[in-house]
């Protein structure tokens, strides 16, 4: 008998043990790419969920409140590594839920979505591991709960899901990320760079993900693209960008022209 692939999902998503929810999301790919998983028929129904399976530490906090530190220091340098740990803990969740809560899609949109748990898996890992040769542990540091908020405001649609976690949130890290890159170089860090390096190629592959599916839902929907996404951004009071963009990686990822466009003008 082939596994319930929302249930295997639920069990993943709620899962607080750290190293349990890493163990049954690489269980989750390994039974879909062998056939062992399938997802029809839907045996469960679809639950809010508020807070998603994590640990007791770190404490969540508001975002003005994050511990940060220079990155002069190793300490600092080990707290924004646990930022950048936190967020793909966080991503791991929001893969998991775009599975789990959206039904009667393609099954090609099942296995993007797998994929992108289990390589936002590797890279936590990648991070926590990092961490622990710093001293430090996975929830040695606060953290925030911002994108999981936006995971609950847009569980009702996966539409907005897509237009507003993986071609919002997610591509934010695209722009992020060669900055970040540049000031751990500059520290000494060499190693968490060479992370960092891997973690960018990757976001593009999910960030493309995240606009092959929302341009789907378009179509399906018969929706413009640009003017629903315009439309999405400010219905949801969606954070608000600030340049520089990573144009080059957001056009890999599948944004158009247009749409490049449209942000640039959009910056604060």
């Amino acid at each position: 008998m082939k596994n319930e692939l929302f249930s295997s999902a639920f069990s993943a998503l709620q899962c607080d043990d750290v190293d349990e929810k890493l163990s049954e999301v690489t269980a989750l790919r390994l039974s879909w790419e062998r056939g062992e998983t399938s997802s029809l028929p839907a045996q469960s129904r679809v639950i809010p969920i508020p807070t998603p399976g994590r640990p007791a530490k770190p404490e969540m906090v508001s975002a003005l409140a994050v511990d940060r530190r220079k990155l002069s220091t190793p300490e600092g340098r080990a707290a924004l590594i646990h930022s950048l740990a936190h967020i793909e803990f966080n991503a791991i969740n929001l893969a998991l839920d775009a599975v789990y809560r959206f039904r009667d899609l393609p099954k090609e949109y099942y296995g993007d979505w797998i994929k992108v748990a289990a390589e936002e898996a590797c890279h936590f890992t990648l991070l926590r591991n990092h961490l622990l040769t710093l001293g430090y542990d996975y929830g040695d540091f606060t953290a925030h709960n911002g994108l999981w908020e936006m995971a609950v405001v847009t569980a009702h649609d996966p539409l907005v899901r897509m237009a507003l976690v993986p071609r919002v949130l997610e591509a934010r890290g695209l722009d992020v990320l060669p900055g970040i890159m540049h000031k751990l170089a500059s520290s000494g860090a060499h190693d968490a760079v060479k992370i960092m390096e891997v973690i960018l190629r990757d976001e593009i592959g999910h960030v493309a993900i995240g606009n092959r599916w929302y341009k789907y839902l378009c179509e399906q929907r018969d929706l413009e693209p640009l003017s629903t996404f315009r439309t999405l951004l400010h219905e949801y009071n969606a954070p608000k960008l600030r340049g520089p963009l990573h144009t080059t990686a957001r056009l890999a990822a599948g944004f158009s022209e247009a749409e490049m466009r449209m942000l640039e003008d959009s910056l604060e």
